[in-house]
């Protein structure tokens, strides 16, 4: 579904991503972790083409994204509140989404009731500019934003950051209910490694760039990366 081809990418001449060969199959619940500066956002925008790589390529069903706008039409994806347009009131966001997916007003509404505990009343109805929300709830609209229009790909940093212990949960259980959905490629970055190795079935540790590990996730692996990242 997504592959990597001597991805390489340099700011002021020090490498930041290095990566080889990677290879995300169709179906495959796919996670991302390491530190602070690891690399892994900066991958992630290399995927969806929003920064160019110094060497190499990644291709989306063979095909590199930075060469056609086909991939966009199977791929949702929130990296940040930068994704969003803040004027906006959700309700407004929405609509403008559903419009882009040739949705019918009863699409949506039949869409957004499947979210209706993740958003816990917080999002829909409260008057408010998306700018005016919190970074949580904010995180609630772009996380649902990236869902409409039934992706192939759903592409998602740090999905549980600025979530309460509640909705942490509640996302949690959306995601693996997602990938019961073999049809989803779900690519996770994520500091919360209990929450990550839940969803995901396989998990990648990069650390400046490089990737360290490449394991597929078993009832040892929460474990296995608590010691990694405590060495």
């Amino acid at each position: 579904m997504i592959s990597v081809q001597g991805l390489s990418k340099k700011y002021k001449g020090i490498e930041v991503v290095n990566i080889p060969d990677l290879n995300i199959e169709k179906g495959e619940s796919f996670g991302l972790v390491g530190n602070n500066g690891a690399g892994k956002t900066t991958f992630f925008r290399m995927i969806l083409d929003l920064i160019r790589p110094s060497e190499g390529a990644v291709l989306s069903k063979g095909i590199a994204v930075n060469s056609t706008e086909d991939w966009k039409f199977y791929t949702g994806s929130f990296l940040d509140e930068s994704f969003l347009i803040d004027y906006l009131t959700p309700e407004e966001y929405f609509d403008f989404l559903a419009s882009l997916h040739n949705y019918s007003k009863g699409d949506l509404r039949e869409f957004l009731d499947q979210f209706t505990d993740l958003f816990n009343d917080e999002i829909l109805g409260r008057n408010k500019y998306i700018r005016d929300l919190s970074k949580g709830n904010q995180k609630k609209v772009g996380i649902v934003s990236a869902l409409m229009g039934e992706p192939e790909i759903l592409i998602l940093d740090e999905p549980f950051a600025n979530l309460d212990p509640t909705t942490q949960i509640r996302l949690k259980g959306l995601l693996k209910d997602l990938k019961e959905n073999k049809q989803l490629t779900m690519l996770i970055s994520s500091h919360d490694l209990n929450h990550v190795t839940e969803v995901c079935e396989r998990i990648v540790v990069l650390d400046k760039g490089i990737i360290q590990e490449d394991i597929q996730t078993s009832e040892s692996t929460l474990k296995d990366l608590e010691e990694y990242f405590t060495i």
